[in-house]
C-alpha cells in the first residue's frame, strides 16, 4: 500500500468520525448525483471532501461519503484483533498487566494471515493486580464525593512480559474502536481516555513511555523500577507508585552493612533493569566501603556456557552473599544450575523484582533458597479487598477475559467450551466453586504488596480527575487561568494534576510523587524459611522506610532470621578476616580495598576498633600499651636514687669520697714524714680536697633535675675539674722547678716557693670559672620533659642552653690535662726519691683517655643514660687520678714505713742520678 493510499484510508476514518459526531439528517440527499462528486475525488482527499460537504451540503449522507471513499481506494486495511477486559465509562483508564508469563513465538511464513497473539503460563498473583484495579474503580465509582456524576471505565490488556505486546496494547488503547493508527483516536467525546496504569516490567514501561511521552499522556507504573525511567527528559509523563530508584540499592546496602558483610557478589539480568540497577548498587556499595567480589550478567535466554561461567565464579570466590538483580523468570534456570552443582550455604539477597514470586513455589529449589533474605514492596492492608477477592466468579464478571483461566488454575476443573477430547476424567467447572476453600499458597488473599501499588495508581488518576473537576473558572492553572474541560481535556492537562496529587489511601498510606514522579521507598524485609517438616514460607523480619531519619531507616529482628542449614548465626562474607584492635588494614596491591593484610600499629599508636585503616597517635605525654589498644601515661624517667643504676652510682661515689677522705687523713696523719714533705704537702692537701669535690659533684647529676641543679651542675663540674687539673699541673711544675733549681748556677732558684703553684692553680680555675659563669648567664639550663628521647618514656633532663659552651668547657679542661701530661712526660727521668712525675704521667693518661672516650659515648646515648655516662666519666677519671698519684705513696706510708725515711729517699735519689 502506497503512502498516499494510507493517508486516504486514514482520512476515511476521520471523515466517518466527523460525520458521526454531527449526526445530521443525512437521509435527505441519499440520491444526490454520485458521479459529480466521484469525479472530484482525485483533486481532493477524503478528509477535505468530508469537511467541504459538511460545510456546503450539511445534509449529504454519511453513507454516500464513506462509500465513495471506499470505492476510490482499491486496498483495505486488515488488523489482528486484540482481546481486552473492558468496562464502559465516561472516562477510561487503561491497564497493562502481564497476566501471563510470555508470548508464544509463532512461525510466520507470510503465506497466510498471522494468528492472533497467544500467551502461556497464567500467573495468579498477576491476575490479582487486575482485581486490584477493578476493586479500586468500583470503590471510586461508588464514592460520590470523589467522582461525582462521572463513571470510570477501564480497558485492561495482557502484556505477557513482552515489550511488543505492551506497545500493541497501548496502540489499541489510544486508537479506539478503529484499527491502530498512531497519534489518532477515533472516539466520540466520551468516553475520554485518561491514563495508562502499567506496565510491570521496566522494559515494557520504557517502550510505551516513549510513545505516551510524545503527547504527555499520563502513565503510572506500579512495578517498574528501572533507574532511567526517572529521567523526565526521556519520559516526561511517567510516574510510578513503587519506591524511588535509589531506595532499593540503598536498602540493600543498608542491609549488607547491618550484617557486616564487605565481600559481596552481584548477578544481574541482561536488560536495562539489571544493568542500571546493578550500577546503582555498585556505586552505593563503594560509598559504604563494600567490595564487589564478582559481577556477572545473566544472558537471555541463559546458555549452558554462560551458566557454567557464573557457577565457576561463585565456586572460586570466598563470598557467602550474592545479590540477584533480575526478574523471577530469568533466575529459574540459574537457580536450577546452582542446585545441580550442589552449591549450598550462600545467602541470596533478593530485590523486589523476584522475592515474592513463583520461584519459591518450586520445591526442588528450596534447599538453595533456604535463608534467602531480601526486599519486597511494603504489604499494606487494603480494607475490603480480601472479601472482594473471595467474591468474584464468572457470572458476576462475564466480560473478564482472564477469570475462566484463573478458575482452572485454582480449581481442579476445566470449562466445557475448551473442546476437551477426553472430559470423562476431568471435572467440569461450574463457576459456583467457593474461593475460600482454595489454599493460601495457591490464591494468596493476604499479600497485597504490588496490588497496593496498582490500587494507588488508580486512585492517583481518580484524585487527579477530581482536582481537575474542582478547578474554578478564572483560577485555573492553564493559559489565561483557564480550566480543563472534563469532556474534552488534553492528556497533558490531566498529567498536570497527576504529578501533584497527595492523598492517604484507605490503608492510611501516603501517596505523593516527588519531582521525579516517584514515591519514597517502603519495603518489607523478608526471609525465606524452610521448616523441619519441609514447609516453606516468607517471614517478615524487618522493614526499610526511606521516610525515616538517617541511621534508622532499616529495622531488623535478627532473632527471627534463619540462614539455612549451614549457619546458625549471621554468616561471614569478607575477603579477609577482620583486623583486631591494635592492628591496621594494609591494602593488598592489585586487589580491591576489602582485601588487606593486618599490620600492628607502630609504637606510640593505637587502634581500639576492628578493621581500622589508620592507627591513632597517642598524645605526647602518653604511649601505647603492649597490645596497642590504648594509650597509657608515659613513665617519667630520670636517674633517681631508687633505681639500681642510681643506687650503684651513688654508692660508688660515696665509696670514692670516703677513699679520698681516707687518703687525706693519711697525709695529714703522716704530714711530718719525709715522703709527705717531699711531695709538697700543701698541694697534696689541696689536690685531695679537689678530688673529693670532683667525686661529690656527681651527686648533682643524680636525682630529679631541678632549676638549681640544672643551673650549676655543669659549671661546678667544669670549675672543680679545672681546679683539680690545675693543682696537678702546679704539682708537676713544682717538681720540675725543685729538681732544676739544685743545679749550679740555675736561674730557677728564684721561682722556688709557693707563689708559682698558687698562681697556676688560680689562673686555671679562674679561666674555667669565667667560661662557666658566662655560659650560665647567657644560656641558663633548666629542667625539661623530653618526650622523644626514649619510646614510651618522658625523660626529665636539663636542657643545655648551648652545646658550644659545653665543648669549650671540656676543651679548656682537656688543654690543661694535655699540658700537664706533656710536662710530666718530659720530667719522667728525674730522680725517683722525690720524683712523682711518672705517677702524674700515668694519671693524666688515664684522665685524658676517659674524657676522650666520653665524648662519643655521651653523644650516642639519650635520657638518663646520658647522665650516667657523664657521672661514670667523672668517677672513673677522678678515681684514676687518686689511684695513680696517691696509691703508691699510701702504700709506702702504711705498709712500708722503712721506706718513708730521709736516708732511703736520699739514697734512692742518688741512685736515680747515677742511672
Amino acid at each position: 500500500m502506497s503512502s498516499a493510499t494510507q493517508v486516504q484510508r486514514i482520512h476515511i476514518h476521520q471523515c466517518s468520525c466527523l460525520l458521526k459526531q454531527e449526526n445530521k439528517n443525512y437521509k435527505r440527499l441519499r440520491n444526490v448525483g454520485y458521479s459529480i462528486i466521484y469525479g472530484m475525488m482525485p483533486a481532493w482527499n477524503c478528509y477535505s471532501l468530508c469537511h467541504m460537504t459538511m460545510l456546503v451540503l450539511p445534509w449529504i449522507t454519511h453513507f454516500i461519503i464513506i462509500q465513495m471513499c471506499k470505492a476510490l481506494l482499491s486496498c483495505e486495511f486488515s488488523e489482528l484483533p486484540l482481546n481486552a477486559y473492558k468496562y464502559e465509562g465516561q472516562i477510561i483508564i487503561g491497564g497493562l498487566i502481564p497476566v501471563h508469563e510470555k508470548t508464544i513465538k509463532q512461525m510466520v511464513n507470510f503465506t497466510a494471515k498471522p494468528l492472533s497473539r497467544t500467551c502461556e503460563k497464567f500467573y495468579i498473583e498477576k491476575y490479582q493486580y487486575v482485581l486490584a484495579m477493578l476493586f479500586a474503580i468500583e470503590e471510586i465509582n461508588s464514592n460520590p464525593l470523589l467522582m461525582p456524576n462521572i463513571t470510570l471505565g477501564y480497558e485492561i490488556y495482557d502484556t505477557c512480559y513482552s515489550d511488543m505486546a505492551a506497545i500493541d496494547s497501548v496502540m489499541y488503547y489510544l486508537s479506539g474502536k478503529q484499527p491502530k493508527v498512531p497519534n489518532y483516536a477515533c472516539r466520540s467525546v466520551l468516553p475520554k481516555l485518561s491514563a495508562v496504569v502499567g506496565d510491570s516490567p521496566s522494559s515494557g514501561s520504557v517502550a510505551i513511555a516513549q510513545i505516551l511521552g510524545l503527547t504527555y499522556f499520563p502513565q503510572i507504573s506500579y512495578a517498574s523500577a528501572l533507574p532511567s525511567l526517572a529521567d523526565k527528559t526521556q519520559f516526561p509523563s511517567f510516574v510510578r507508585t513503587v519506591g524511588t530508584v535509589d531506595s532499593q540499592p540503598v536498602a540493600v546496602v543498608q542491609m549488607i552493612k547491618h550484617f557486616n558483610w564487605s565481600w559481596v557478589g552481584i548477578l544481574s539480568s541482561n536488560n536495562d533493569y539489571g544493568d542500571q540497577g546493578s550500577q546503582k548498587l555498585k556505586l552505593e556499595m563503594a560509598k559504604n566501603g563494600i567490595c564487589v567480589a564478582f559481577a556477572k550478567t545473566l544472558s537471555t535466554p541463559p546458555s549452558k556456557e554462560s551458566l557454567n561461567n557464573i557457577i565457576n565464579s561463585i565456586q572460586k570466590t570466598k563470598t557467602n552473599v550474592i545479590v540477584l538483580y533480575a526478574y523471577a523468570t530469568e533466575l529459574i534456570a540459574f537457580l536450577q544450575a546452582v542446585t545441580d552443582n550442589k552449591i549450598y550455604g550462600k545467602v541470596w539477597i533478593a530485590v523486589g523484582s523476584w522475592l515474592p514470586s513463583a520461584v519459591f513455589t518450586q520445591r526442588d529449589l528450596w534447599a538453595v533458597l533456604n535463608g534467602t533474605i531480601g526486599l519486597a514492596k511494603y504489604s499494606s492492608y487494603i480494607p475490603g479487598f480480601q472479601n472482594f477477592l473471595y467474591s468474584i466468579y464468572p457470572e458476576k464478571y462475564p466480560n473478564d477475559i482472564f477469570i475462566k483461566e484463573f478458575w482452572e488454575q485454582v480449581f481442579p476443573c476445566k470449562w466445557r467450551e475448551n473442546n476437551l477430547k477426553d472430559i470423562s476424567n476431568v471435572t467440569s467447572c461450574t463457576g459456583k466453586e467457593n474461593l475460600t476453600t482454595v489454599d493460601n499458597s495457591v490464591y494468596d488473599t493476604t499479600n497485597f504488596r504490588l496490588s497496593v501499588s496498582v490500587y494507588n495508581a488508580v486512585y492517583a488518576v481518580a484524585h487527579a480527575i477530581y482536582d481537575m473537576l474542582s478547578c474554578q473558572g478564572g483560577k485555573g492553572p492553564f493559559r489565561n487561568r483557564t480550566c480543563a474541560n472534563i469532556k474534552d481535556f488534553q492528556p497533558w492537562q490531566l498529567f498536570h494534576y497527576v504529578k501533584r496529587v497527595q492523598f492517604l489511601n484507605s490503608a492510611r498510606e501516603r501517596v505523593a510523587f516527588d519531582e521525579k514522579g516517584e514515591l519514597k521507598g517502603l519495603y518489607d524485609v523478608l526471609n525465606w524459611q524452610v521448616s523441619q517438616d519441609l514447609k516453606g514460607g516468607l517471614l517478615k523480619v524487618g522493614i526499610f522506610d526511606d521516610w525515616g531519619p538517617n541511621g534508622e531507616k532499616l529495622v531488623l529482628n535478627e532473632k527471627s532470621i534463619i540462614w539455612g542449614e549451614r549457619y546458625k548465626e549471621v554468616p561471614p562474607s569478607v575477603c579477609c578476616d577482620s583486623c583486631p584492635p591494635g592492628f591496621r588494614k594494609v591494602p593488598r596491591e592489585g586487589q580491591p580495598f576489602c582485601c588487606y593484610d593486618c599490620h600492628p600499629c607502630s609504637d606510640g599508636e593505637i587502634s581500639n576498633q576492628t578493621d581500622t585503616i589508620d592507627c591513632l597517635r597517642c598524645p605526647e605525654d602518653q604511649w601505647s600499651n603492649d597490645n596497642r589498644v590504648k594509650c597509657i601515661p608515659k613513665v617519667i624517667e630520670f636517674l633517681s636514687y631508687e633505681e639500681p643504676l642510681g643506687i650503684a652510682l651513688s654508692t660508688f661515689t660515696s665509696a670514692c669520697s670516703l677513699l679520698t677522705v681516707s687518703v687525706l687523713y693519711i697525709f695529714i696523719r703522716f704530714r711530718d714524714t719525709p715522703l709527705v714533705k717531699a711531695n709538697n704537702r700543701s698541694l697534696s692537701y689541696l689536690l685531695l680536697v679537689a678530688l673529693l669535690l670532683c667525686f661529690l659533684c656527681s651527686f648533682l647529676f643524680i636525682g630529679r633535675p631541678s632549676i638549681i641543679t640544672c643551673l650549676i651542675r655543669q659549671a661546678v663540674f667544669g670549675i672543680i675539674f679545672s681546679f683539680c687539673v690545675s693543682c696537678i699541673f702546679a704539682k708537676t711544675i713544682t717538681v720540675v722547678i725543685a729538681f732544676s733549681a739544685t743545679k749550679p748556677n740555675s736561674s730557677l732558684r728564684k721561682w722556688v716557693g709557693s707563689s708559682i703553684p698558687n698562681s697556676m692553680i688560680l689562673t686555671g680555675a679562674s679561666i674555667q670559672s669565667v667560661i662557666c659563669t658566662t655560659w650560665v648567664i647567657m644560656y641558663p639550663s633548666s629542667p625539661e620533659l623530653n618526650m622523644k628521647a626514649t619510646k614510651g618514656v618522658i625523660t626529665v633532663e636539663c636542657r643545655d642552653g648551648s652545646i658550644v659552651f659545653f665543648y669549650v668547657m671540656l676543651g679548656f679542661l682537656g688543654f690543661l690535662a694535655v699540658l700537664t701530661l706533656v710536662i710530666a712526660f718530659v720530667a719522667r727521668n728525674l730522680p725517683d726519691g722525690f720524683n712523682e712525675t711518672k705517677f702524674i704521667t700515668f694519671s693524666m693518661l688515664v684522665f685524658t683517655s676517659v674524657w676522650i672516650s666520653f665524648i662519643p659515648a655521651y653523644v650516642s646515648t639519650k635520657g638518663k643514660y646520658m647522665v650516667a655516662v657523664e657521672i661514670f666519666a667523672i668517677l672513673s677519671s677522678t678515681l684514676g687520678l687518686i689511684c695513680c698519684i696517691f696509691a703508691p705513696k699510701c702504700h709506702i706510708i702504711i705498709l712500708k714505713p722503712h721506706m718513708n725515711t730521709k736516708e732511703y729517699l736520699i739514697s734512692k735519689s742518688k741512685i736515680g742520678r747515677k742511672t
